[in-house]
């Protein structure tokens, strides 16, 4: 069917994810934590078949064996939002970037603002990993998921990086 849009949740480390997709591919993926949670459209259909691609490639990324998604995606912004999502997918697994690099790399090394506004509307966190971004002193900076979520996520991947995948 033409248009329409399906979802379902998935239990992660991090909380009950909601996923978010279309016929071209993954939209959105939501935070149960974030301060103003979203609710599905009407028009939504629950439909887990159409999501299980981007499950169980986020499985393997909370279980440390993907490091790298391949998934169709479809995140709806502006042509910067879109330049600056895309960039974010660049920025290597278990690494980190201030929001100016990501303005320097855009080749709009003024934007550093922009750059922030367009990590902040990411659609699709941890796919195009936003959590990534952080400020220019080092500082963890605001995460839609909130930043004990951001502080798991690159703790998980420099484990993972390192080969530790026990924590230990």
């Amino acid at each position: 069917m033409s248009g329409a849009i399906w979802f379902d949740e998935m239990p992660s480390p991090v909380g009950p994810l909601r996923l978010v997709a279309d016929e071209h591919g993954l939209r959105q993926i939501w935070f149960e934590t974030e301060r103003h949670p979203k609710r599905a459209a009407p028009h939504w259909v629950r439909a887990p078949q159409a999501v299980q691609f981007a499950r169980e490639q986020l499985e393997e990324y909370f279980a440390g064996t993907r490091q790298v998604f391949e998934l169709p995606l479809h995140p709806v912004g502006t042509p910067f939002q879109l330049t600056v999502w895309h960039a974010l997918a660049d920025i290597p697994y278990g690494a980190t970037q201030s929001y100016g690099e990501v303005a320097r790399r855009i080749g709009e090394p003024q934007a550093v603002r922009a750059v922030g506004a367009a990590n902040g509307r990411n659609p699709l966190p941890i796919v195009l990993p936003c959590h990534r971004v952080i400020g220019a002193d080092g500082s963890l900076t605001g995460f839609g998921g909130g930043l004990p979520v951001k502080q798991y996520l690159l703790a998980m991947e420099r484990r993972v990086a390192q080969g530790d995948l026990f924590g230990g």
